[in-house]
């Protein structure tokens, strides 16, 4: 079950999320617990993988915009360093950064069950 404590064990600044959703703190359970199946992931890598970095840079924008919302910081970090490489058009290794938002999504996921 999805807590205050656990999400701020992952880095969550829960304060500032539960704020944006007027301290309603099922409303802010219920949106962190669809970050896991955000259709953005997915697509940020394929299309990261494919080369295709104006896609990439959509879906990041796009995960940055939630992520941010929710505070969830620990995300934030490798989701907003993604986006502003992919913002410039930068030809990189992408990898290191796909893996960590990768492993966050994965350890969220974990704790939404």
């Amino acid at each position: 079950m999805l807590t205050i404590e656990k999400l701020e064990q992952y880095g969550a600044n829960t304060a500032e999320g539960l704020g944006r959703c007027f301290g309603n703190e099922s409303l802010y359970f219920r949106l962190v617990g669809m970050i896991p199946g955000e259709a953005n992931f997915p697509k940020l890598q394929e299309s990261v993988k494919a080369g295709d970095l104006d896609t990439g840079f959509e879906a990041a924008h796009a995960l940055k915009g939630v992520v941010s919302n929710l505070a969830l910081s620990s995300m934030l970090r490798p989701v907003e360093e993604i986006t502003e490489k992919l913002r410039a058009r930068e030809q990189a290794d992408y990898t290191d950064l796909l893996a960590q938002i990768e492993e966050r999504r994965a350890a969220l996921e974990e704790l939404c069950k």
